[in-house]
Parts: structure tokens; sequence; C-alpha cells
């Protein structure tokens, strides 16, 4: 089991900054989810023409990987469909070259269950998406997020994709914040498909949702821990601390700190 943060969770960090942070803290890897102002990381200056190989050595010297690329890409967005592969195929050809094995995609908008999502359009471009991408090694993530934090709802979608570079990006909050299920249950629905996860903790204060730091909420973290580590899990856990979304949340340096050092505790 290794463990990554995502960049969602430093906004304002350079990217000599965010290797900076990894390397001292301990990390393994790093999850790719915007670099700065440029949310798309195909686009980010360190993996744009001449810098891609001098990021990918810099990588290198520091024993730092590239977990998981976190893109945009929305499989339920009929208007948007060709943009949506045109985008995929550009973080796949990036991901090949960072010796990344995963992009993320999503099938709802929000991390709250949306409304009038085709799922039998998000199965099509779901199918799409990991053809293309077989060309590229890398296999397509799809995260519970949504309608499909409903793990029995994600597993029923997952078993109609005729593809072995399919997964899951198991984010351990939202099945259990919004569908009120059991890590045991959502862990029985999808572990045959789980290839990353995300780590995230929050509480519902005064009926609204607040998010917390690792420990200081009530999201069952460790037990989704110790299920992996039964399970010989050899894949990364990623925090997902969502500071580019909502500003008000505590500093990077604190947070992603006091991460490894609980996730390490766990995993001894």
């Amino acid at each position: 089991m290794k463990i990554s943060f995502s960049t969602v969770g430093c906004p304002n960090f350079t990217w000599n900054e965010i290797l900076a942070t990894a390397k001292d803290f301990g990390y393994d890897g790093i999850e790719l989810r915007g670099i700065c102002d440029e949310l798309e990381v195909y686009r980010a200056s360190p993996f744009v023409g001449d810098n891609l190989k001098f990021t990918k050595k810099r990588l290198d010297d520091l024993n730092l990987e590239i977990s998981c690329i976190a893109t945009s890409c929305y499989l339920f967005d009929k208007k948007a469909k060709d943009a949506t592969i045109e985008a995929a195929e550009k973080h796949m050809r990036l991901a090949k070259e960072l010796d990344c094995k995963y992009i993320r995609v999503l099938g709802d908008e929000w991390i709250t269950p949306g409304e009038n999502v085709d799922e039998e359009f998000v199965k099509e471009m779901l199918c799409m998406l990991c053809e293309i991408a077989k060309s590229y090694d890398v296999d397509v993530l799809i995260e519970t997020n949504g309608i499909w934090a409903n793990s029995q709802k994600l597993a029923a979608l997952l078993e109609k994709v005729p593809y072995q570079n399919v997964g899951v990006v198991w984010d351990i909050h939202h099945p259990y914040r919004f569908f009120n299920e059991d890590v045991e249950y959502t862990y029985s629905n999808l572990k045959d498909y789980i290839k990353h996860v995300h780590v995230k903790d929050s509480k519902i204060e005064n009926g609204k949702l607040v998010f917390k730091m690792i420990g200081e909420g009530d999201v069952p973290i460790e037990k989704a821990i110790n299920l992996l580590i039964k399970d010989n899990y050899t894949g990364y856990i990623s925090l997902e601390w969502v500071k580019r979304w909502f500003s008000e949340l505590e500093e990077p340096g604190v947070v992603f700190l006091g991460f490894i050092n609980k996730i390490k505790s766990l995993v001894k």
C-alpha cells in the first residue's frame, strides 16, 4: 500500500513546492488534479514540451510516482462528448509518458447525486474510453461520486463494461456520507474493481457538510483501510483535500503532514 496526495489540496503550490512537500513528508506519489491556475494538467507547464522530460527526471531522482491523473472528463455530458473523448486521450497520453497507470473520470457532476443522468450513455462513454486507453496501456477509473456513490449501482454498471482496463476510484467518503453505506457493504460490492482510493473526512454540523482533517470527522477511514490491508491491496491511498473548491479549508502543509502520519500509523 502506497500513499499520495492530490494536488487539488494545494492549488497555490508551484510544481516545485508540490515535489518538495511530497519528498519531505515521505509520500510515495502525487495525484495530479491541477497545478496552480491550470486544472487540465496536460496543459500545465511542467508537462508541456521540453519541460516534460525534465519533470520525468525530477520524479525519478526524487523516487516519486504519479499515482493517478484525476481528469474533468464528464461521462454523462452528451453535449461535450467529442471534447470529453479528446481531453481523455490527452490525459492518457500524458499518463503513459509519466508511467502512470490510471486516469480518473466522473460519471456525475457533483459529489451529491445528480438528476437525469443517462446511465446507458455513461456506460457507452466508459467503454469508448477503455477502448482508446488500451493503446496507451492505461486504465480508466470511474469514481464513487454522485449517483455512482451508490456502490450497488456502480457495480452493476461495471459488470456491463467488457474491458479489463476499467476500474474504480473508491472515494471512501461519498458512499458513506450520501448513501449511508457501511464501508463493508461498499467494499463488498466494489472490491474486484478498486484500483485507487480517495480519503477525506467530514461531519454534518448544523445540517451542513463540513470537511475535516483526517480523524476529526466521523468517516470510518480506519475500518476501510483495514479492509484493504486484509485483502493485500497494493495500490495508492490518496488524500483528496478539496481546498481548490473550498478555500476556507486548512492549509495543505499541516493537513498533508497529518494525513501521512495518520495513515502510516494504521498500516504498520
